[in-house]
């Protein structure tokens, strides 16, 4: 039975990853230190017996027993809302964090996939992105956090695979969404459904003009599952190249949850990209892989489970205590 550790399990992405591989018949390790994670994620695999949880925080020292055979690091905070309140401890899980794990794949001869971003190419100059681009972003901005932790990420994985051999893989995610997303995420399906089962108006920060390519989270799996087993170690763009402008989505997001609300518009934060819609050539011809599942059925599906939350989720506070992180 191959081995896979898993970081950030206990996440949105991160989770449905853990449920794949143990469908494939994986023994699977979840390590989390639940600083964006929710344990309610992995609740349902606690007592099976291809699964074992690890409360762990990556930019500490890693200690795996035995062989392994894949790493996917997918341990970060990935919203503004939690990477501008936590700045440093996103610094660190893209550059500590990766380094720690790419030594442990060095020692026990495993293949690594990293989570990249459609971050690293910032506010776009290039439309839609392809993976030759590379980017625009503003290393000072309060996005460059994250924005740099990702571009660093990229830059000592392909140093581990170039100087030690260590056999890594990159994958490019974009907007993804799905169950497990949390309500108090800060991007744009949970916030506009929160504000939709709240009665609250949906806001739009700018004119609504900017765009966004949303890919169903079974899609986004599928696609990084493929990437894994695959023989190529450059930068994989995953995500729906269906693109639709944010006015446009809300649109959508009234008619799905037939509420009456306005739509409010606030100033855009600084460095939000405009424009937002991955180049999937090169998935297609390596991984054979596109999107199958379309918006309006998937929306459907994450809708139905934000529907069925408690009020207490539905009603808590915006934003997650941080404060025993900020060190």
């Amino acid at each position: 039975m191959k081995k896979v550790l898993i970081t950030g399990a206990a996440g949105f992405l991160g989770s449905h990853l853990c449920d794949r591989f143990i469908k494939e018949g994986y023994k699977v390790i979840g390590m989390d230190n639940f600083i964006t994670g929710d344990s309610k994620n992995v609740k349902h695999l606690m007592n099976h017996s291809n699964f074992e949880f690890i409360e762990h925080d990556v930019t500490n020292f890693i200690s795996i027993d035995g062989e392994l055979d894949y790493i996917l690091h997918f341990a970060s905070p990935a919203s503004p809302i939690d990477y501008l309140k936590i700045p440093i401890q996103t610094l660190k899980v893209g550059s500590l964090g990766t380094h720690n794990l790419l030594g442990v794949a060095k020692e026990k001869n495993a293949r690594m996939l990293i989570a990249s971003t459609s971050e690293i190419y910032g506010d776009p100059l290039v439309h839609p992105q392809t993976e030759d681009y590379y980017g625009n972003v503003n290393t000072i901005g309060p996005r460059g956090v994250y924005d740099e932790a990702k571009r660093f990420q990229e830059s000592i994985t392909m140093a581990y695979h170039r100087f030690h051999g260590v056999e890594t893989r990159i994958v490019r995610i974009f907007n993804t969404y799905g169950p497990r997303m949390r309500l108090n995420d800060g991007r744009v399906i949970p916030a506009f459904m929160g504000q939709a089962l709240r009665g609250e108006d949906l806001t739009i920060f700018g004119d609504g003009s900017q765009t966004r390519s949303f890919c169903y989270i079974d899609d986004q799996v599928e696609g990084i599952y493929r990437l894994l087993l695959s023989d190529y170690v450059y930068p994989v763009n995953i995500g729906n190249p269906h693109e639709i402008s944010i006015s446009d989505f809300a649109e959508e997001i009234i008619k799905l949850t037939n509420t009456t609300q306005k739509v409010i518009y606030k100033d855009l934060p600084v460095n939000d990209p405009m424009q937002r819609q991955p180049d999937i050539s090169l998935a297609r011809k390596l991984l054979g892989w596109e999107p199958k599942v379309q918006r309006e059925e998937g929306m459907k599906i994450t809708f139905e489970y934000f529907k069925n939350l408690t009020k207490e989720d539905l009603h808590k506070s915006e934003h997650k205590d941080f404060t025993d992180y900020i060190k």
